[in-house]
Formats: C-alpha cells, sequence, structure tokens
C-alpha cells in the first residue's frame, strides 16, 4: 500500500518555472517506478514523466523532453517534477503514481495515485 501526497502546484506565467513535489509513505516506496501524469480540463489523463525505483533511468513524454525532470529521493520517499519553460498547454492537475512496470504510460494501469495539485500557466 501506498500513499501519495503531492505539493507545489500553483499559478505561473509563460516561460516560468514550478517544482513539484510527491511525498510518499509505505516502506516500499523504493521498489516502484515513479510516474507523473497531468489531466487538462476536459481532456483524458495523460502521462508525463516516469523514473525507475533506483532512479537510474527516466522517460518522458515528447511534450515536455528538454523542459521538465523527473527525480526522486528514496532516502525521502519524495519524488520531484521540476518544469522550467512553462507555457499555457502545460496547465492541468499534475497526478503522481506509483507502478510497477517502467516505463508505463497508460494511466488505466496505476496502481496508487495522489490527489493532484494544480498548475496553471498565464500567457
Amino acid at each position: 500500500q501506498v500513499q501519495l501526497v503531492e505539493s507545489g502546484g500553483g499559478l505561473v506565467q509563460a516561460g516560468g518555472s514550478l517544482r513539484l513535489s510527491c511525498a510518499a509513505s509505505g516502506r516500499t516506496f523504493s521498489s516502484y517506478t515513479m510516474n507523473w501524469f497531468r489531466q487538462a480540463s476536459g481532456k483524458e489523463r495523460e502521462f508525463v514523466a516516469a523514473i525507475s525505483w533506483s532512479g537510474g533511468r527516466t522517460y518522458y513524454a515528447d511534450s515536455v523532453k528538454g523542459r521538465f525532470t523527473i527525480s526522486r529521493d528514496n532516502a525521502k520517499n519524495t519524488v520531484y517534477l521540476q518544469m522550467n519553460t512553462l507555457k499555457p498547454e502545460d496547465t492541468g492537475v499534475y497526478y503522481c503514481a506509483a507502478i510497477v512496470r517502467f516505463p508505463e504510460t497508460n494511466p488505466n494501469k496505476v496502481g496508487y495515485w495522489g490527489q493532484g495539485t494544480l498548475v496553471t500557466v498565464s500567457s
């Protein structure tokens, strides 16, 4: 069982940066691949980034590659998403997710979700 709590969302102007955090409870955090997904209003939830259990492998959606960086600190049971050069189309609720498989881009395969944190990028 893993419980996830996201934080760090907010309102930012286009071109700005935000850093999201996802704190996990449970002793098995380090055994999971951790993902970030996002969901814009009226759209389906989509994959953003994934990081393997060790942090040695990462995988990104093409839309965020080169702008976003996913990282994790297993000692703190926390995964991060550094978002730079934000665009209005990055607006949405961002969710972290714990998954066994790396990478897993299908949100229907996710085992555990956080409650989400809202990111709004103004133009």
